[in-house]
């Protein structure tokens, strides 16, 4: 819809001919029979209508005195009609239009029969100065950004998009369009490559912003890298989950993997707080029996969250990729497959992780200690 264009893929060839246009436009659709994938090729549709066209003889006008313009603005009044005013009648504008008589202007016989007024008050007929014939004409000419544009189109069955869509470029690659003549791979595959490079950029925004506010909130930063780089073990479940259920990551699954990588952030964010409270506001000493309480305490709230999330979700993950789900249906997917590792991870490998850590830290004050002593 974006593109203007139904089709999957879109093939939009620019430059300044349109007889150019319609030759490099027959090349690529050839082109594109030959790849596996492609069906439903088609071809922009440009149909001749019948155009009269009137010619200024500038060599017969001249002994008239006529220009262009004038000759243009009497046939134009005449064929078409030029407005000189305007009334109001109830408060309601109607357009005074001075136009030919119908018979005046009902075929091309009649049109070269059309007077002409010249300087003096006399007038030709418009045959005497101009050659008016029928031409075939397209029926529009579709430009964008000042150039025009003609549009081969093609859908994808057997094979997925992002295959066909790069064979596609490679074979454009191979084709000498001359100056002036550029081809774009447009449609759907062009918008899907654009929206994930954009959140691919706002995804590493979003993981930098995590570890600041990690680095604010525990205020050290030995502790909130090791919160930080357990992250991607929350992603275990959810891209076995996106290719079990899809075989690739689509644009709703990765919406998906940057909410588990939020969850696992709280959780682990949870976790870590409520042991640093337990040793430093509660006085218990730090140890394994100060982790195994922390982890114990936090159970209850981590699993409570993670259920209301997965319970949320599961009619949308097991009701099917249905028409109107394209987007949803990948996403709880892969919300439900990394609430599953993000919920193990925060319970059975991020306290152990926090107690080796801590020790290590431990003695490394207490040599450092010692040798300041």
């Amino acid at each position: 819809m974006l593109t203007g264009a139904s089709a999957t893929v879109v093939v939009r060839i620019f430059g300044p001919e349109i007889e150019q246009l319609q030759k490099h436009a027959a090349s690529i659709k050839k082109s594109l029979e030959g790849i596996e994938g492609t069906t439903d090729i088609q071809l922009q549709s440009q149909v001749l209508v019948p155009q009269l066209e009137v010619q200024f003889q500038p060599d017969l006008a001249a002994p008239y005195g006529l220009t262009p313009g004038d000759v243009r603005r009497a046939v134009t009044t005449l064929v078409q009609g030029t407005k000189v005013g305007e009334f109001y009648d109830q408060q309601r504008v109607f357009a005074v239009v001075v136009r030919g008589l119908p018979e005046l202007r009902s075929t091309p016989e009649a049109i070269r029969t059309l007077r002409v007024p010249v300087p003096g008050g006399t007038d030709v007929p418009l045959s005497a100065i101009a050659r008016v014939t029928m031409t075939p004409a397209l029926s529009e000419v579709t430009r964008e950004g000042g150039s025009r544009k003609l549009d081969v189109t093609c859908n994808v069955r057997g094979r997925d998009l992002g295959s066909v869509a790069r064979d596609v470029q490679a074979r454009l690659a191979e084709l000498p369009l001359g100056a002036g003549y550029h081809a774009e791979v447009l449609g759907e595959y062009a918008l899907r490559q654009e929206s994930s490079r954009r959140l691919l950029a706002m995804s590493g925004l979003t993981l930098i912003a995590i570890f600041l506010l990690l680095l604010i909130d525990f205020n050290d930063a030995r502790l909130a890298l090791l919160v930080f780089l357990t992250l991607p073990f929350a992603l275990v479940g959810a891209i076995a989950a996106a290719f079990l259920s899809s075989g690739v990551l689509s644009l709703g699954s990765l919406v998906g993997l940057i909410t588990v990588i939020g969850i696992a952030a709280r959780n682990g964010i949870m976790m870590v707080s409520h042991f640093r409270h337990l040793e430093h506001v509660e006085g218990v000493p730090f140890g394994r029996d100060l982790v195994i309480r922390g982890a114990e305490e936090r159970l209850a709230p981590i699993l409570m969250t993670a259920l209301a999330t997965g319970l949320a979700l599961l009619p949308i993950a097991f009701g099917g990729d249905k028409a109107g789900q394209e987007i949803e249906h990948p996403l709880a997917v892969v919300i439900l497959g990394g609430l599953v590792t993000s919920t193990i991870l925060n319970l059975f490998l991020l306290p152990p992780l926090y107690l080796r850590f801590r020790r290590s830290r431990a003695r490394v004050d207490t040599s450092f200690h010692r040798s300041a002593q």
